[in-house]
């Protein structure tokens, strides 16, 4: 692992178990991330002296612009930071929030049916990026470095290009088939109405003037500028309904994270807008209530489904935006409501779903490729696990022309209609109805684990699957697996509805199959997914592994990292 020479601030970190440990354990840097030009930019960061959090912001940005069908400064993201200095840990919410203008029905048809459309294509199903107020806060607050000189490595690769390579000419040629994309992304991506060939150089030069607005004037440029008045032009003309004050009223909030203690370790997760950390909260709790590690495979799998089931239906029926709505989080992370479910739960049996729970008509189910997740420790022992995403492959669809930002579809993630599935196959209830001003709920789950083995730092993209992803590598660590068989281990998921367990080729066995079935639930085998990025450090040896997940590396890249 890369090796960074310099001085050691001599602090302490304080675990949920055993002795406190010293900075000067940490005698290398890990970063994880989707694509390697990020993953080098960061560590070129951690090299002139830079802390995670700066990197952060440089390992965001690039992305913003070398995966651009998964997130961007169109978007948004969840940015979970601890501070050894402070020794605290902080959950920094840049969620997109709903214009000013929305209204509860806006994506309703006259017979109050959803128009699906109308919320995932288009200026009209964007709302107010976040991500950019996010690298802005990020920086000023808690990073050591100037914005501009962090913004740098994203600024030269959207100025002077980037090999495009197979996963992107993938997602593109996806996008072409199945959606309406607008003439300015066109433009860019696929020059001459024809789709780039692997290392065919992509070149952003909109983009690069919008991440130099944002590294010259930081926020106030970007959401108070004659830049933003100009977007928000472009934007109405082709039907949104932004106005400048949604911009000029944005900024992110620093939330309390969620913590569960699990197994004698503290971990530390994502609080309300995102949905995951009380979720995971819910299914740790529920299967401690039993003896699941001296289960066999097929009664664990079980039961880990069940709780799945259980608190995915809690996320349906209780989470919101918080400063909104009342979300009950100390009751749906207690020991007490667990037990509560726990004694629902048939071990020989799936619970079949009430009829008052059915859904009608036909999911669309989706992939949940989108999103981009990386994790970064630095040889302080801070570290950063950072979600960010514009929903969908390539969001909205549309790119503003001047800016060359790819706006983001997260109005699909509020429920057009209580009940009404969304793109993910999620369903949820009136607390994340539409309001103005409001941020939608999301599932991203940027988490870390802290115990007397060492640390973890982890999160995915995914959808409606992330939770469980992470859910899954969280059990894997705690059963001894390190960062590669968290970012590899073979994955499943139950999301309440509907009522189908979807799996990876070979995650059971055939009896396991055979037992899930005879017990009464649905599976179905589904392609591989996610793409999880994960760093530990094992307090004993000293060692910092970092992981990308097999399922999304790209290739091509002849970088050296260490």
């Amino acid at each position: 692992m890369l090796k960074i020479l310099r001085l050691l601030l001599f602090v302490n970190l304080t675990f949920t178990c055993g002795e406190p440990i010293q900075a000067e354990s940490f005698k290398a840097a890990g970063i994880a991330s989707a694509h390697p030009l990020a993953t080098k930019a960061g560590y070129e960061i951690l090299e002139q002296g830079g802390n995670a959090f700066d990197a952060a912001v440089t390992v965001s940005a690039v992305l913003s612009v070398v995966e651009p069908y998964s997130s961007g400064l169109g978007g948004g993201g969840f940015f979970l930071l601890h501070s050894v200095e402070k020794n605290e840990s902080i959950f920094i919410d840049a969620r997109e929030k709903a214009p000013s203008m929305a209204n509860r029905d806006m994506y309703l048809d006259e017979n109050g049916d959803v128009l699906r459309t109308a919320s995932l294509n288009g200026p009209l199903a964007s709302g107010i990026p976040g991500l950019p107020a996010a690298l802005h806060h990020v920086a000023n607050k808690h990073g050591s470095m100037p914005l501009y000189k962090l913004l740098q490595p994203a600024i030269v690769l959207a100025r002077n290009g980037f090999p495009a390579y197979e996963r992107l000419i993938t997602a593109l040629t996806v996008a072409e088939r199945s959606r309406t994309l607008s003439p300015k992304f066109k433009a860019v991506f696929m020059p001459n109405g024809k789709l780039p060939n692997v290392g065919e150089v992509i070149k952003q030069p909109e983009l690069a003037k919008t991440l130099e607005i944002i590294a010259s004037s930081g926020q106030e440029g970007f959401y108070s500028s004659f830049f933003t008045e100009t977007m928000i032009e472009e934007a109405r003309e082709d039907g949104s309904i932004w106005l400048a004050d949604d911009f000029k009223n944005y900024s992110v909030v620093e939330r309390e994270p969620i913590t569960i203690n699990f197994l004698g370790a503290q971990l530390t997760t994502a609080p309300p807008p995102s949905s995951g950390g009380t979720t995971i909260a819910t299914i740790l709790n529920i299967i401690s209530e039993f003896d699941f590690s001296r289960m066999d495979t097929s009664t664990r799998a079980h039961l880990i489904i069940e709780a799945m089931r259980r608190a995915y239906r809690d996320r349906a029926f209780y989470l919101g935006d918080p400063d909104f709505v009342d979300v009950p989080i100390s009751k749906l992370i207690s020991k007490e409501h667990a037990l509560d479910l726990a004694q629902t739960i048939d071990m020989e049996a799936a619970t079949p779903i009430h009829k008052d729970d059915q859904l009608d008509g036909k999911l669309a189910w989706n992939e949940g490729a989108h999103t981009s997740h990386f994790s970064i420790l630095d040889m302080n022992g801070n570290r950063a696990a950072v979600t960010q995403t514009i929903n969908t492959w390539f969001g909205s669809g549309y790119m503003l022309p001047s800016s060359g930002l790819i706006l983001n579809n997260e109005m699909d993630d509020f429920s057009a209609k209580p009940f009404a599935p969304n793109r993910y196959g999620l369903v949820h209830g009136e607390q994340n109805s539409i309001q103005p001003n409001k941020r939608m709920l999301s599932s991203m789950t940027p988490t870390f684990i802290e115990s007397d083995r060492g640390l973890a730092i982890l999160g995915t993209p995914g959808g409606a699957r992330i939770i469980t992803m992470v859910l899954l590598s969280i059990l894997d660590y705690f059963d001894g697996g390190d960062a590669k068989s968290m970012t590899a281990s073979k994955r499943f998921h139950h999301q309440f509805l509907p009522d189908v367990i979807r799996y990876e080729k070979d995650t059971f066995s055939d009896e396991v199959l055979k037992g899930l079935e005879t017990k009464g639930h649905t599976l179905q085998e589904i392609s591989s997914y996610g793409n999880m990025q994960v760093v530990t450090w094992e307090n004993e040896s000293g060692k910092v592994e970092s992981s990308s997940d097999p399922r999304g590396i790209i290739e091509g890249y002849d970088i050296d990292f260490y």
